[in-house]
């Protein structure tokens, strides 16, 4: 499904609930000319009172500066679009698992430290080419994709995580830092064993809203062990949103694109929520880091948002929502989502008393020397201190140490 398509859709859901619209001079497509999405979105939110206020013709302003009317690009999509896994799912053979076993079996007989671990030492004669490819859709196609097949119970979590990192080379070489202490590999488990800890992103078991990581090209994470009920990956593009926004609401379009969003974390700074450079958008933001929350309420001192920043934020998660994919992750599978391009949120979740029903992933954030996109001035702190900056790495195989992760007033 196209766009264009979910226009329609919005459009279908319209005319069900005999709402009233007002049309844009705003042109969607050869395709398409359809309605503000003002009415369409609340009946497909839950909450018709939902404040995605329709722009009439008069009020309706030009895109900012250099920004396209409409992304014609793969990585414009809709969960429907995805209903054969065989799209994304990229299932181990046989054959693959072997080269696996043999790889992590060669790469030991080095004597190297896991993390030093790429292609050239872990070599996958047929695997390789398949892995590339992936790497390169993440990149330049629908921007996302899951490796399957890793038996958990077949591997120690040595060789379990050797095998992922190997795999992961190959997709994006380059590992960034998570946090100001040097964590690699951060492992996202519940634990209620403090107030603060239960709170975290990391370890809470809420759901939790879109968002992006504030740093990395491509977040990856392997799934140790999934739980009982719940716990769904949830992505939506960017692309998408950008596109429903851009014939619907352009104002909203100049409202993210301005340098006035203040936000709080990882440090105070006051930039775009998104941008468009070298033909490619893209977003980053988290909703934390611009309002807060019940847990991590917003500095007083600090500037609030605007009615019309906190209604572009609404709008990106109602048109987010309204496109999602949701994937059912399997224990041993291995995520990859382009951060810059696609959006990604947690479902709420229950863990049950046996280790195997305890949700516990280990992520990444990673970055291709030859794929890696041009990333705007405004992030380049970000991804230098992830990437480039100098100091102690640490690659914990087990959750971290209590109040090892570094506490902050703010959620990651």
């Amino acid at each position: 499904m196209q766009w264009a398509s979910l226009l329609l859709t919005f459009t279908a859901q319209l005319h069900r609930n005999h709402y009233t619209y007002q049309t844009t001079a705003c042109t969607m497509s050869s395709v398409i000319s359809g309605p503000v999405l003002a009415a369409a979105i609340a009946p497909i939110v839950g909450n018709n009172g939902f404040p995605f206020a329709a722009a009439t013709n008069a009020e309706a302003p030009a895109l900012p500066s250099g920004f396209p009317s409409e992304l014609r690009s793969k990585l414009a999509w809709t969960g429907a679009d995805f209903a054969d896994e065989a799209k994304y799912i990229l299932r181990l053979t046989e054959t693959d698992l072997a080269e696996v076993k043999q790889a992590i079996a060669d790469y030991k007989s080095l004597d190297q430290d896991g993390y030093l671990v790429e292609p050239n030492t872990f070599q996958l004669p047929t695997l390789g080419s398949k892995l590339r490819a992936l790497g390169q859709d993440v990149h330049f196609g629908k921007g996302f994709g899951v490796i399957r097949g890793l038996d958990r119970a077949g591997f120690s979590v040595e060789d379990l995580t050797l095998a992922y990192m190997g795999l992961q080379s190959y997709v994006a070489e380059q590992r960034g830092r998570q946090d100001k202490r040097g964590n690699m590999l951060v492992h996202i488990v519940a634990d209620n064993s403090t107030k603060q800890a239960a709170e975290h992103h990391r370890h809470s078991n809420k759901s939790i809203t879109f968002h992006n990581e504030e740093a990395g090209d491509i977040v990856s994470w392997l799934t140790r062990s999934t739980a009982a009920t719940g716990g769904k990956c949830i992505i939506a593009s960017a692309y998408t949103i950008y596109n429903v926004l851009a014939a619907t609401r352009p104002e909203l379009i100049r409202t993210l694109a301005r340098s006035d969003w203040p936000f709080s974390m990882p440090r105070f700074q006051c930039r775009p929520v998104i941008f468009y450079e070298d033909s490619k958008l893209i977003m980053n933001f988290g909703r934390a880091a611009l309002l807060g929350n019940q847990a991590h309420p917003r500095p007083q001192h600090l500037p609030s948002l605007t009615a019309r920043q906190v209604e572009a934020l609404d709008a990106i998660e109602a048109i987010a929502k309204a496109s999602q994919m949701e994937i059912q992750t399997q224990a041993g599978d291995i995520h990859f989502i382009n951060n810059l391009a696609v959006l990604h949120r947690r479902e709420g979740f229950v863990n049950g008393e046996d280790p195997s029903t305890k949700r516990h992933l280990v992520r990444m954030r990673l970055r291709s020397s030859e794929h890696g996109w041009p990333i705007p001035k405004e992030l380049i702190q970000e991804w230098d201190e992830a990437f480039h900056k100098k100091g102690t790495k640490h690659w914990h195989l087990e959750p971290m140490p209590a109040y090892f992760f570094p506490l902050r007033r703010q959620p990651n």
